[in-house]
């Protein structure tokens, strides 16, 4: 009996690697690096998704509109809706993305996206994957890049996370040995790991910034994250002008919250589970997650979101008007910055800092104790078009 269970776990395990040798070989071949200024149109696609999500990308849906308003008139940019990644429809096809809509997706240059709900135990949904870790894997967005800024206690952070590898990438596909023993997975690879670290370095070489941090466990996951961390230390060596430390995830996790300590960070790299974790406890410091966009990037296809879930409690109880719309708002300057309007984007990064970290004459609470997310909108609005932003934005500083 024994024998017959190891032989159908052997079986398994071998499904999955040679799942994984081939997405290794398709990485080698790449993909060639989009370049936008030869687009016209460049297609956006907006995807409410689920819970809040239509609630607040109608939000940022609204102020990208009114920046990007002569590339929309004139044919520059197109927007874009997709309405179908919902928790119903995936449920109903009981696959993570349904087909046509997946097709939809890559018709797009790059997306704007809201939450999607990920079904868990004791929902009335089938167990179907994440539709955002499948994104990720279907259109090869293999960094996660997410910003996190408070002027006031000097941070200013942006962390590269690994989106396609990790615990996550094979989150669906562990094994129950038997009742009593279950087993998941964690996969890293060379070139997966490689792409991450010097795009993370690459970035912090065009922006002047002097400092890099491999985040890992290394000493107890020595295979894996052992690997990750050779490779980062390797990479360093290319990039002198930048000083490279490494720092385990359990005291990382420490030092984000120590004064003392959090303002030396600017850049940081790092595998995928730890780059959730991290990311999530960081955006508490600027706001809540609420207040956090994030970027996925890949060689053709680019998406942007929010970095929470759905919140369907919110909307099960009227709330769902007051969701902060700052998340997908802040995604939505990342979209721009990628696509070529820099100077938009640093306005509308400045706009939501004064108003959401400074000035505060609106918050949103979630709740009838604050601002509804259309009112919080137009407050944001009436501070882009202020004619004294940037002077406003120093006085902050």
């Amino acid at each position: 009996m024994r024998n017959k269970i190891i032989d159908r776990a052997k079986e398994h395990v071998g499904r999955l690697l040679e799942q994984q040798l081939d997405r290794i070989e398709r990485i080698k071949t790449g993909e060639k690096v989009i370049d936008y200024l030869q687009i016209q149109p460049i297609i956006v696609g907006i995807i409410g998704g689920d819970g809040i999500g239509p609630y607040i990308a109608n939000e940022a849906q609204r102020v990208l509109e009114v920046l990007l308003a002569n590339e929309l008139s004139s044919g520059k940019i197109e927007f874009r809706i997709i309405e179908g990644l919902t928790i119903e429809k995936r449920a109903e096809v009981n696959k993570p993305i349904p087909e046509d809509i997946l097709e939809e997706i890559k018709q797009c240059h790059v997306t704007l996206k809201g939450p999607t709900t990920t079904p868990r135990k004791g929902d009335p949904w089938p167990n179907i994957e994440s539709a955002n870790i499948a994104l990720r894997k279907e259109l090869d967005l293999y960094a996660n890049v997410r910003p996190v800024r408070v002027p006031k206690d000097g941070i200013d952070w942006t962390f590269f996370r690994e989106n396609t590898e990790g615990a996550y990438a094979l989150g669906s596909n562990g094994i129950d040995v038997t009742d009593d023993l279950a087993v998941d997975f964690t996969v890293t690879s060379t070139q997966g790991s490689k792409r991450i670290i010097r795009l993370a370095f690459e970035y912090a070489r065009r922006n002047n910034i002097n400092k890099l941090t491999i985040v890992t466990k290394a000493n107890v996951v020595k295979t894996t994250d052992g690997k990750f961390l050779k490779i980062g230390q390797e990479i360093a060596k290319d990039y002198p002008e930048v000083e490279a430390d490494d720092w385990y995830i359990d005291i990382m996790t420490a030092k984000l919250i120590d004064p003392k300590r959090r303002k030396q960070f600017k850049v940081l790299v790092l595998p995928n589970l730890y780059g959730d974790i991290l990311t999530d406890e960081a955006a508490e410091l600027q706001g809540g997650v609420g207040t956090a966009g994030s970027a996925n990037i890949g060689d053709k296809y680019s998406m942007f979101e929010a970095i929470h879930g759905s919140a369907p409690r919110m909307v099960e109880e009227g709330r769902a008007k007051y969701a902060d719309p700052c998340s997908m708002i802040r995604a939505g300057a990342m979209l721009m910055n990628h696509i070529g309007f820099e100077d938009r984007a640093r306005k509308l990064g400045m706009a939501l800092d004064i108003t959401s970290q400074f000035e505060k004459k609106l918050v949103n609470t979630g709740r009838d104790t604050g601002a509804t997310g259309r009112e919080f909108c137009d407050y944001l609005l009436d501070t882009i078009n202020d004619s004294n932003l940037k002077e406003k934005w120093k006085l902050y500083q």
